[in-house]
């Protein structure tokens, strides 16, 4: 057992809580009541504000060479969150020091500063439970499933609220804001959130979802203040293999400059749901059932994509535009089915095809690329347009 280790046994019972929700649906007022009920139960707390500890600047599209083609990317953000997540971690190894944002990443010190100066306090250093609210949008499981990873590799508590909130009240509000987002990024955004799930997602069974439409009732914040006490008394358990479960890294290039919306593959949890494991198989099948997977996704994904280009010559798209679309389309589906061949082998250890739906599996895992190649298309007829 090395230091780190032996700290964290030590360690007073900690618990991450996720907020979730729409931007102006009211999580940062959740938090700072939860806050207020949190000392008054002995706990220590603090709020870890997305939006103050992210720059602007990482939502900015920026363009990059790739096999001597200048394309537009949007990937930078999703550094910045994971140093959010390393920071927090640091913390929580090493509570006594301030942790310093990794310089790659430039997450804003001053703010991560204030995040965690109170819980420096000696007074603080104690063996009181510690809750850690996140304050976020978290609109895709697999941003939430990060956070999870961590409680699950440091042994804390893991709970979820989402708030749910009518797109009316939430860009009603917005407006109201000295900063308000753009419309069209709460629109975007509330077609594309994903709340909580435990029927889909057994990793997200403690969360619980509070209508913010109006006030929270007091009844609403006592089950929320319940399924704290309970995540802090049942923290999590490391994985015994050493097999870390990452949620889909890969995204998409975002063209549209007027979104702060990235796209992303949900690839982990396709394959993870879908899978019904058997005993302990040979490596040969498990790669052949990957091979199965993925090949018929490749059929399907090849003829998704001819209809696209079918469609935008019917739309008169240009024929420079054309080919620059075909290659949008196809690097698309290569990283698409990449992520998707590597997830299913991490997430599937054993099994062979039989063990498996993979006509669900396909199915499902094909219904996401044909939102992005929707998605991708709208963006090349609306230009030309």
């Amino acid at each position: 057992m090395d230091a780190d280790d032996a700290a964290s046994l030590r360690r007073p019972p900690a618990c991450l809580c996720v907020l979730c929700g729409l931007p102006a649906a009211g999580k940062s007022t959740l938090a700072r009541t939860v806050s207020k009920l949190a000392a008054q139960q002995g706990w220590r707390s603090t709020v870890v504000p997305y939006d103050d500890l992210i720059p602007d600047h990482a939502f900015q599209l920026k363009v990059v060479e790739d096999d001597g083609r200048l394309q537009q990317t949007q990937t930078e953000w999703r550094l910045h969150r994971q140093a959010v997540l390393q920071c927090i971690e640091q913390f929580l190894r090493k509570p006594q020091v301030l942790a310093e944002p990794p310089t790659s990443c430039h997450i804003n010190a001053a703010a991560w500063g204030r995040c965690v100066r109170a819980l420096l306090e000696p007074k603080s250093l104690d063996r009181s439970p510690l809750l850690i609210l996140l304050d976020d949008n978290f609109y895709y499981p697999s941003m939430r499933y990060d956070v999870y990873q961590l409680a699950r590799k440091c042994s804390l508590g893991f709970c979820q609220v989402y708030l749910h909130c009518a797109v009316e009240s939430c860009i009603s509000r917005n407006q109201s804001r000295s900063q308000p987002l753009p419309t069209e990024v709460i629109l975007e955004m509330a077609k594309r959130l994903e709340s909580p799930n435990p029927q889909k997602n057994s990793w997200e069974e403690s969360s619980v979802a509070l209508n913010s439409t109006d006030n929270l009732p007091k009844g609403d914040i006592q089950r929320l203040m319940e399924l704290i006490s309970s995540a802090l008394s049942n923290p999590l358990s490391p994985v015994d293999d050493n097999v870390e479960q990452k949620a889909c890294q890969c995204c998409f290039p975002q063209t549209c400059s007027n979104m702060l919306v990235e796209y992303k593959y949900a690839a982990l949890e396709v394959v993870h749901l879908s899978v019904l494991l058997s005993c302990a198989l040979q490596e040969a099948d498990r790669l052949k059932c990957a091979a199965s997977v993925v090949h018929q996704a490749d059929q399907a994904c090849r003829r998704l994509v001819s209809e696209a280009m079918k469609n935008a010559r019917e739309n008169k798209v240009p024929p420079e535009r054309m080919r620059s679309l075909a290659a949008e389309l196809n690097e698309s589906k290569t990283r698409f089915l990449h992520n998707l061949r590597k997830q299913f082998l991490q997430e599937v250890p054993v099994a062979k095809e039989d063990d498996i739906d993979v006509e669900h599996v396909v199915k499902t895992a094909v219904d996401v690329f044909d939102q992005e190649k929707k998605n991708i298309l709208r963006i090349f007829i609306n230009d030309h347009a």
